[in-house]
């Protein structure tokens, strides 16, 4: 009897053993594998690591690309392009301005009544759709339709369709445009869903003011408008006389500044009554070994359409912040099953869009249940522990605190450029402390800085940072809203042909 209790002890003694030996097996394993996904997430914060010495670097980096972009045509990856726009709005024009917004398959048409000593802006606002048939046919019809719109659009307003009194307008058109002067630039080619063979090589606002004859009405168009960063800088400079440059860092991402015409040495000869011009940077293209490059840059830049082109906005715009968290999930999904079996959706590009990784960024929620949503309804994965929540929130917080500083670290590069950062021209960007610091404004656009709480902080927080407290207490961010539309107006108003009348001239 004794030996059968015994034997039954050391069964359940061996039994219990492979048991804990199982437990701790697993133990061992999940730990490892969580050791793997911790290992991705630090490769990838060290790789995002955006010191103070490295972003001054990136400071330095974007100036010497603008001196070297306004030297010579394809001196640099910055395109530094002529807007020919040398009279910003100052507050006091006084009047009925108009524009149109012609960026896509609807357009819009606005009215501004401005009335000095810079007034309320509350426009008028109507937008219509395209027809299809319109977007590929001749041009001819497409701008008599729109001249059309603009003629019915007067008419229900308070400025007579009659008046004697030239109606100016500012003109956005968001196409591929080689600008000769302020109202008037070459269409290179069409994009999005327009294919109007018979408009390329031709003059752009020529064929909107031959429609407007045509229709009867006694409008000019007095700017051409290609870029929206010209618009949000007029409308930062309309409400604060300091501001110099704009930004806008919303899908995609550009910057204009107001720069010296002596400094525009590709173009020698350039005269403004101004002695000044706002420069369209195109700064998605800037590109600069200092900048912090990962893998999944890396592999997103090789599957874009655009390999080796528009790094800096791969980097930080809305458009691709999302896709880099995605593919850092992705990879921690092959490397562990801490999410679950992979996820097929996780294999798609831009599934993961930065509206919803911003969402579960600033998910303030204890169980993180925004995040956990987010996961199983747009990636299909679902059921996963917090501590795996807790991973994407971090995950997210590294993609877009490195952004939001490469932005800043852009911005503080134009202002290095003009001589309002307080270095003095000093390289490394360190403030001195004889250089009496001016005021500065900067317009901001775009969704990324306005909805995104966490984004916006990231990049006051780099701007302090770079350029020291004392001189960042003289630099102020200002958002603005529509400069494709009230900027335009704006543009109309100060290019007026009751005031100046395009006085830039080569000679």
């Amino acid at each position: 009897m004794g030996k059968v209790v015994l034997g039954v002890s050391v069964g359940v003694a061996v039994a219990a053993c492979a048991v804990a030996a199982l437990v701790v097996g697993r133990r061992v394993k999940s730990r490892r594998k969580w050791n793997r996904v911790v290992g991705v997430l630090k490769e990838l914060e060290e790789s995002c690591e955006t010191t103070v010495g490295r972003l001054r670097q990136v400071v330095d980096a974007m100036a010497v690309e603008m001196h070297a972009g306004l030297a010579s045509e394809g001196g640099s990856k910055l395109k530094m392009l002529l807007t020919f726009v040398d009279n910003l709005p100052s507050g006091s024009e006084k009047g009925i301005f108009y524009a149109l917004d012609l960026g896509g398959t609807n357009f819009r048409v606005l009215r501004v009544e401005l009335g000095g000593q810079r007034s309320d802006l509350d426009p008028d606002v109507e937008q219509q759709p395209i027809p299809e048939q319109l977007m590929t046919g001749r041009s001819e019809d497409l701008f008599d339709f729109i001249a059309s719109s603009l003629y019915q659009f007067v008419e229900k307003g308070n400025d007579s369709v009659q008046s004697l009194v030239t109606k100016e307008l500012g003109f956005t058109f968001s196409f591929p445009v080689k600008q000769t002067s302020v109202s008037s630039g070459v269409l290179i080619k069409w994009t999005k869903a327009f294919a109007i063979k018979d408009m390329v090589g031709k003059e752009v606002a020529g064929a909107l003011q031959q429609a407007l004859t045509r229709k009867g009405l006694n409008m000019r168009v007095a700017v051409l408008q290609v870029n929206d960063t010209v618009g949000t800088i007029a409308l930062g400079h309309y409400h604060d006389e300091d501001t110099v440059a704009a930004v806008i860092i919303g899908t995609g991402t550009n910057a204009c500044y107001w720069e010296r015409t002596d400094a525009i040495i590709k173009c020698q000869g350039l005269l403004t009554t101004s002695g000044s011009m706002v420069v369209n940077m195109e700064w998605g293209h800037f590109w600069s070994s200092h900048l912090p490059r990962t893998s999944y840059d890396i592999e997103l830049d090789a599957e874009s359409p655009n390999p080796n082109d528009q790094g800096f906005e791969k980097m930080i715009s809305g458009m691709y912040l999302g896709d880099i968290v995605r593919r850092v999930i992705l990879r921690m999904s092959e490397e562990s099953d801490i999410f679950g079996p992979v996820s097929s959706r996780l294999y798609m590009p831009f599934a993961l869009r930065t509206p919803a990784m911003a969402a579960m960024h600033e998910d303030d929620s204890p169980e993180l249940m925004e995040v956990a949503r987010i996961l199983k309804d747009v990636l299909d994965i679902p059921d996963i522990p917090l501590k795996a929540r807790k991973l994407v929130v971090k995950i997210c917080d590294v993609v877009t605190r490195r952004a939001a500083r490469l932005a800043a670290a852009g911005i503080v590069g134009i202002l290095k450029k003009i001589g309002r950062d307080g270095s003095g021209g000093i390289t490394g960007g360190r403030s001195r402390s004889d250089v009496k610091m001016r005021r500065t404004a900067v317009a901001v656009e775009g969704s990324l800085y306005t909805q995104y709480t966490m984004f916006r902080e990231y990049l006051h927080e780099a701007l302090h940072e770079i350029l020291g407290e004392d001189i960042a207490r003289h630099v102020v961010i200002n958002v603005t809203e529509d400069g494709s539309g009230i900027g335009a107006a704006l543009l109309a108003a100060s290019h007026s042909s009751s005031g100046s009348v395009d006085n830039i001239q080569l000679v």
